[in-house]
């Protein structure tokens, strides 16, 4: 192998180090710098383009939200149901002996405060609830590339509107159940039997509240007595009907989002049981290195 003789490369020449002079000096104030605002999401820096959540992630968030809704609302009735019944016992018992004040003002005060509860998470579930099923339905109909079959202001008519909440709400969950679940566009949507029992608790629910409104309009004791039952019977009603609701909207959530892999927890190995042995290490000599 041929090699250049000694003295025939001239060596680099050695550069002396630079002095230090101070930070850089501008003769003008520099007009350029990076943006004061922390470390975020590229995209959600201004400037930058950014995408509106897709329908299946925000179906993901507002079942969250109507669910634990929904499961207080269950519990309030439940609540608002034994005061309702303990109220009707109290009615009963005062028709033979003297009732304590103290214990009939508890009774009416929990009555009052457990109905007036019961009434507005009623009203935040429903509101809850109807959001979900709008999105859902666009999140289940994007999927399975097809156009909603009824538009928006029908789901809100046949949910909302008495009389016509009756046979149209049923229909809706029927229809989403189907697109849900992959089923072919042309057949006929078969409910399953949690959307029919949520049916037949939907329309006891709204048949007991229209008798409890038409019976608070008849006079006498006994007219008064019979609402108190009857309105413990809507909350007993509400409670079911809420409950079904709860689980019906995680179930077809589950089935139309289902949990994304990259947020489930790792498995870890903490014993293992009915392995066999490890080989033994071979002896270290003793003046090895380590």
């Amino acid at each position: 192998m041929a090699s250049s003789p000694p003295g025939a490369i001239p060596p680099r020449p050695v550069r002396p180090a630079e002095r230090y002079d101070g930070p850089p000096s501008y003769h003008v104030p520099p007009r350029w710098g990076f943006p004061h605002l922390a470390w975020r999401v590229p995209t959600a820096v201004p400037g930058t383009p950014s995408s509106w959540p897709s329908p299946v992630e925000r179906v993901r968030v507002l079942h969250r939200n109507a669910v634990t809704i929904l499961w207080f609302l269950t519990g309030l009735a439940v609540v608002a149901a034994g005061a309702e019944f303990w109220r009707y016992a109290l009615l009963v018992a005062s028709r033979t002996t003297a009732l304590h004040a103290a214990t009939v003002a508890f009774s009416d005060a929990l009555e009052i405060i457990a109905s007036l509860l019961t009434v507005v998470f009623g009203l935040l579930g429903l509101g809850a609830t109807l959001w979900w099923l709008l999105i859902a339905r666009a999140a289940a109909a994007e999927a399975a590339g097809q156009e909603p079959a009824r538009s928006t202001r029908e789901v809100i008519a046949g949910v909302l509107v008495p009389g016509v909440n009756l046979v149209m709400a049923g229909s809706i969950l029927a229809e989403l159940e189907h697109l849900v679940l992959g089923r072919a566009p042309v057949g006929r949507p078969r409910p399953s039997r949690v959307v029919l029992a949520w049916w037949a608790a939907w329309i006891a629910n709204e048949v007991l509240m229209l008798l409890v409104i038409g019976w608070r309009f008849k006079d006498g004791v006994q007219a008064m007595a019979d609402s108190v039952l009857l309105a413990g019977l809507l909350n007993v009603s509400a409670a079911g009907l809420a409950a079904l609701t709860a689980v019906l909207v995680y179930r077809l959530t589950t089935l139309l989002a289902p949990a994304r892999t990259d947020r489930l927890r790792r498995w870890q190995v903490r014993s293992v049981k009915g392995a066999p042995a490890p080989p033994l290490r071979p002896v270290r000599p003793a003046g090895a290195a380590r």
